[in-house]
């Protein structure tokens, strides 16, 4: 079909009325995102989050009831009965392919950068992304576990549990005692890639520093951070990067 010769909506085929279905999904989530980044400079991330929280849970509710109306699916306590009827292995199943999609899509961000540009611009905006990425997802994690403000180090360690990169990559945490402790990624699927093709690791410290830093802070603001050692540092077989966080 000759998209230059269509003038409105209903002039489109089947295959190409399909297409500008997923681009407006595609449109939802770009308009989405530049609404928190603008509340964000506007108000300041801590504002921008509490608003966050108001505005998904209740777009949530109004898309997802138009949606189960229009494709025929039923809602059970605010989850698509067809989730429900799955299977929790077919579920995790699904939760890692959603968490290797992100890192993909972190990936293809990536390469678009550096390809359009250079390797230092696209980590310039990597480590950017991640200052505000992991204060997000930390709140997130916060709210769907229901951690008090200030949870402390017990909070943090099973917050680290609940990120995505706990689908993907394999990790551990070392007790130091009751004001601090050790968190190291055993496995990393970046590196581990990087590994096999019999590449140097990827230098990834400068973006580690703001990720881990920023999603412990978030947690609770009492916890520092510490790097032990991360890419593009020495490091020993049995973990990639390895982090100490501390009570103040």
């Amino acid at each position: 079909m000759d998209l230059n010769k269509v003038e409105k909506i209903e002039d489109l085929n089947h295959e190409n009325t399909a297409r500008l279905v997923l681009d407006m999904f595609h449109r939802i989530i770009i308009h989405y995102a530049f609404w928190f980044n603008e509340v964000k400079h506007q108000m300041g991330m801590e504002k921008a989050l509490d608003i966050l929280k108001n505005a998904s849970e209740r777009s949530y509710g109004i898309q997802m009831k138009r949606l189960s109306k229009v494709l025929g699916f039923e809602m059970k306590d605010g989850i698509p009965l067809p989730l429900l009827n799955k299977s929790k292995e077919s579920l995790m199943e699904l939760m890692d392919s959603v968490a290797v999609n992100w890192l993909a899509n972190d990936g293809v961000w990536f390469q678009a950068v550096e390809f359009a540009n250079d390797m230092n611009d696209a980590k310039r905006c990597n480590d950017s992304c991640w200052a505000q990425f992991s204060p997000f997802e930390a709140r997130a994690i916060k709210n769907f576990l229901n951690l008090p403000a200030r949870p402390g180090l017990e909070g943090l360690k099973k917050a680290l549990n609940f990120r995505i990169y706990a689908s993907i990559n394999t990790q551990s945490i070392v007790d130091e005692g009751s004001d601090s402790f050790v968190f190291q990624m055993n496995e990393c699927r970046v590196q581990s890639a990087r590994k096999r093709k019999d590449l140097d690791d990827y230098p990834c410290k400068s973006g580690g520093l703001v990720e881990y830093t920023y999603f412990a802070e978030a947690i609770d603001p009492r916890i520092r951070t510490e790097c032990i050692g991360c890419p593009p540092d020495e490091h020993p077989e049995e973990w990639y990067c390895a982090w100490r966080f501390t009570l103040e």
